[in-house]
Order: structure tokens, then C-alpha cells, then sequence
């Protein structure tokens, strides 16, 4: 997780400017990111862009919904940070790392599932699709706010953009990058993120 290869062109550069970049990127041209920002055990960035984008999520919904945060303590500023910190150095690593093993074991058995049109040698590598989970969930940066619907096409944003990755990086077809990508899109995003209460609400 402490790998940073030499910056591509498609925004992983050091620093603030270089998250931002990356974020924009996934949202405007989300092919082209996963083409030449994906890289072989270069896992580094991608875990400071997901803890970044979680970061933003907690802080909208912190600033959204104060009365929300957790009594941690009694101030409800030192409470509000306590959280944000949590998230930061706890909550959005082990979410990244357990999102991206699912998905690393839906890749597999979606590979095993198609006989002769995918084979296990074409699929990229682990770290590849730890990549792809953290840039793919730049959408749920905007979906702080505790406002379902905005939730909800976040959501719907964020798992498109993995099944574009998972299609794009581990060079397979459509519908086996969907059979692939919606158990880990529905852990990660629809339930690490809220989308899935967000939906129940809307629909209700």
C-alpha cells in the first residue's frame, strides 16, 4: 500500500492537485483514467484518493446534519473530528481493502463462470482492482448531505464507473464486467455509503 510509481497521464500525481485531478478525471473520463492510471501494485494513490473522497463524504454529511454526529465526548466539535478521524484512519482503509477482495473473488469466479471467453491469464492483478474500487467511488465525495435521492444517483454513478473499470482493466465484455462488479459495488457503495438505506428511503 506505500508503492507510488512515477506519475501517468492520467492524474495520479502527488498533492492535493494530483487527487483532484484523478477525481475529475474519473467523473469526466473515467475509461481513460483506468487505462493509464491503473498500474500494477501501485496502490498507494488509490488508497489516498479513497480515504480522501471518504473524508469529503463525512465531512458534507458532518456540516449537513451536525446534530447526526456521535457523542464521542461532549463537545460536539471534538466529537465531529474524533469521527472524521476515525474515518480517515480506520473506517475507509478497511473498507477499500474488504470491498476490493470481494471484488477480486466475483472477478474470479465471473472468470471460472465463462468457459473459453475469459480466461484467468487476462485478468489484471489484485492491486489493479483495489485501483479501480477507490477511483471508482469519486461520486460519493458529493453525497455527504443526508438527501436520499443525491445519495442514491451517486450511487448509481460510483458502481457504473466499477463496472467500467473492472471491463476496462481486466479486458473482459459488459455483461461479465456487471456479473463481476455488482456484489462489491452493492458492499462498497450500497452499503459502506448508505445507497442502499438511501434507495429504501426513496422507494418508500
Amino acid at each position: 500500500m506505500t508503492s507510488w510509481i512515477d506519475d501517468p497521464t492520467g492524474g495520479r500525481a502527488r498533492g492535493a492537485r494530483g487527487i483532484a485531478r484523478a477525481w475529475v478525471a474519473a467523473l469526466v473520463s473515467p475509461r481513460r483514467l483506468f487505462v493509464n492510471g491503473v498500474s500494477p501494485g501501485d496502490q498507494a494513490p488509490a488508497l489516498t484518493f479513497a480515504v480522501t473522497v471518504a473524508a469529503a463524504y463525512t465531512l458534507g454529511w458532518i456540516l449537513a446534519e451536525p446534530t447526526a454526529v456521535p457523542g464521542v465526548v461532549g463537545s460536539v466539535a471534538v466529537s465531529a473530528i474524533v469521527v472524521l478521524l476515525l474515518v480517515v484512519a480506520l473506517a475507509a482503509p478497511v473498507g477499500l481493502h474488504l470491498t476490493a477482495a470481494v471484488a477480486t473473488l466475483s472477478v474470479l469466479l465471473a472468470s471460472v463462470a465463462y468457459d473459453g471467453g475469459w480466461s484467468l491469464r487476462d485478468r489484471a492483478g489484485v492491486s489493479e482492482t483495489v485501483q479501480v474500487v477507490a477511483y471508482a467511488s469519486s461520486p460519493m465525495a458529493l453525497a455527504g448531505p443526508p438527501i436520499p435521492a443525491l445519495r442514491v444517483a451517486c450511487g448509481a454513478y460510483a458502481a457504473t464507473l466499477f463496472v467500467v473499470g473492472i471491463r476496462t482493466v481486466h479486458r473482459t465484455t459488459l455483461p461479465r464486467a456487471i456479473v463481476a462488479g455488482v456484489p462489491p459495488a452493492a458492499l462498497g457503495y450500497g452499503v459502506g455509503y448508505r445507497v442502499i438505506a438511501s434507495v429504501r428511503t426513496v422507494l418508500g
